[in-house]
C-alpha cells in the first residue's frame, strides 16, 4: 500500500515561501511588463510611421545582432562573477534604454522621420546588449535562490511570472498607445524599470560557484558548447524550439494583422499580443498544480506540432475572437514546451556551468524570436503576410516530424526520471 509521504499532494507554493524568490520574481514581472510595452509600442509606433511589414522585421534583427554577438561572453561571465550585480547592469541599461526611447517620442516633431527610427533602432540595439546578458545570468541566478527539491516548482512560477508580465505587458502596452499616446506609454515603462531593479537590489547575493576560474575565457565557453551539443535531449529540444518558433513566429506581424487585415487597431493589438501568454499562463498555472510525469518526450513534440497547426489557422482566420482563440491555444502548446525544455536544461546542467550553457540556449531563443521576426517581415514582403503566417506553421510541422524521427531520446523523455534523478 502507498505510504502518506507518496500520496501526499505536492506544495504547489513551495518556492513562493522564500522572500529572495519572491523578490526575484518581483524583478521579472517588473522588467518583463518593461520589455513588452516596448515591444508593442515600438512595433505599432513603428509601422505607424512607415507602413512597412518589413521595418517590423528590422526591430527584431536590431535586437537580436548584439543579443547573440555577446551571448556566450555573457554565459563565461554569469559563472564567473556575482550573477546579481550582472543583473543590476542589466536593468540599469534598459532603464536608460527606456529614458531614451521617452526622449525621442518626446522630440519626435522637432526631427526628420529618418533620424527617428535611426534614433529608435540604436536603442533596441542597446536592448540586445542587455537582454543578452540577462538571459543566461537570469537563467544561472534562479537555483541559487531555492533548493534543488523546490527547483521545479519555482521554474513553473518563473515561467508563470513571464506570462502574467506578458499578458499584461502587452495588453496595457496596446491600451496604453491607443488611449493615452506613445509618451504615456513609455513613461510607464520605464518607471517599471526602476520598480524591478529596486526588488533586486533587496536580494541577498550569492556566492559564485566553485570552479576553475583561472581558465582561459575560449577554453570555459568550448566547454559549455561542448557540453549543449553532446547531449541529445538538450540540444534537441533547443534546436526544436529555434526552428518552430523561427518558422511559427506571426507575433511580428500582429500589427499587419490588428492594422490590415483584422481592423482592430492598436487596442486589438493588445489584445491579440495578449492572447498566447493567456493561454500560457492558464497551462502554467496548471503545470504548477499537476506537474508532468511519464510521456513528456511524446507530449512536448504533440505540443510544438500543436503551436504550428494554430499559427496556420490564425493565418486564415478573418474573425477577431478566431484569431484571439488559435493564439491562446498556440499559448497553451508552447508553455508546455518552454516548462519542459527549461527543467532539461536546469536538471542536467552542473551548477557551475549554468550560465555557459544558459547562453548557448539564449542564442537559439533569440534567433527563434527576434530573427524569426526578421523572416516573418521578409516572408510577408515577398510572399504576402498571409502566405507568410501559413508558411511558416506548415515549416513548424515539419521540424516536428524530423525531431522525432532524428531525436529517440526526447521522444522517449520521461519526466518522472529526470526531475528524482
Amino acid at each position: 500500500m502507498p505510504t502518506d509521504e507518496m500520496t501526499k499532494t505536492p506544495d504547489a507554493y513551495a518556492a513562493l515561501r522564500i522572500p529572495d524568490y519572491r523578490r526575484f520574481l518581483t524583478m521579472r514581472m517588473m522588467t518583463t511588463l518593461a520589455i513588452q510595452i516596448m515591444s508593442v509600442s515600438v512595433g505599432y509606433f513603428v509601422y505607424d510611421l512607415t507602413g512597412d511589414p518589413l521595418m517590423l522585421g528590422f526591430i527584431g534583427l536590431a535586437e537580436a545582432i548584439p543579443a547573440i554577438t555577446i551571448s556566450l561572453w555573457a554565459g563565461h561571465l554569469a559563472d564567473k562573477y556575482n550573477r546579481r550585480n550582472i543583473l543590476v547592469g542589466c536593468i540599469l541599461t534598459l532603464l536608460l534604454c527606456s529614458v531614451a526611447l521617452l526622449t525621442l517620442v518626446y522630440l519626435r516633431d522637432t526631427m526628420p522621420k529618418a533620424v527617428l527610427l535611426t534614433g529608435i533602432y540604436s536603442v533596441i540595439f542597446c536592448t540586445g546588449i542587455s537582454r543578452g546578458f540577462f538571459s543566461p545570468t537570469n537563467f544561472a541566478f534562479l537555483p541559487q535562490l531555492v533548493d534543488r527539491k523546490l527547483l521545479p516548482n519555482a521554474i513553473t512560477w518563473n515561467s508563470s511570472t513571464w506570462e502574467v508580465a506578458s499578458i499584461t505587458g502587452l495588453g496595457l502596452g496596446g491600451l496604453l498607445y491607443g488611449f493615452a499616446g506613445v509618451t504615456t506609454t513609455f513613461s510607464v515603462m520605464t518607471g517599471l524599470c526602476v520598480l524591478g531593479l529596486i526588488a533586486l537590489l533587496q536580494i541577498g547575493s550569492r556566492p559564485v560557484p566553485h570552479a576553475d576560474h583561472t581558465e582561459p575565457a575560449v577554453v570555459r565557453i568550448r566547454q559549455g558548447l561542448r557540453f549543449v551539443f553532446s547531449n541529445q535531449l538538450i540540444i534537441s529540444a533547443i534546436a526544436l524550439d529555434l526552428f518552430a518558433v523561427l518558422f511559427g513566429g506571426a507575433v511580428a506581424l500582429l500589427p499587419v494583422f490588428a492594422k490590415d487585415i483584422l481592423k482592430v487597431g492598436p487596442e486589438g493589438l493588445g489584445i491579440l499580443r495578449a492572447a498566447m501568454s493567456l493561454g500560457a499562463i492558464s497551462m502554467a498555472f496548471l503545470l504548477a498544480h499537476r506537474p508532468l510525469g511519464k510521456g513528456a518526450g511524446k507530449l512536448m513534440l504533440a505540443c510544438v506540432a500543436g503551436f504550428g497547426g494554430c499559427i496556420i489557422g490564425f493565418g486564415l482566420s478573418r474573425l477577431f475572437w478566431l484569431s484571439f482563440l488559435f493564439l491562446f491555444l498556440a499559448g497553451v502548446f508552447d508553455e508546455i514546451s518552454v516548462y519542459i525544455r527549461s527543467s532539461l536544461m536546469q536538471h542536467l546542467t552542473p551548477e557551475h556551468m549554468k550560465g555557459r550553457v544558459s547562453s548557448v540556449n539564449s542564442i537559439f531563443i533569440t534567433s527563434s524570436n527576434e530573427i524569426g521576426a526578421f523572416e516573418s517581415g521578409l516572408a510577408a514582403k515577398l510572399l504576402g503576410t498571409v502566405p507568410a503566417v501559413v508558411f511558416g506553421g506548415a515549416m513548424t510541422i515539419l521540424i516536428v516530424a524530423y525531431t522525432w524521427w532524428k531525436a529517440p531520446k526526447l521522444r522517449e523523455l520521461d519526466f518522472d526520471e529526470l526531475v528524482h534523478d
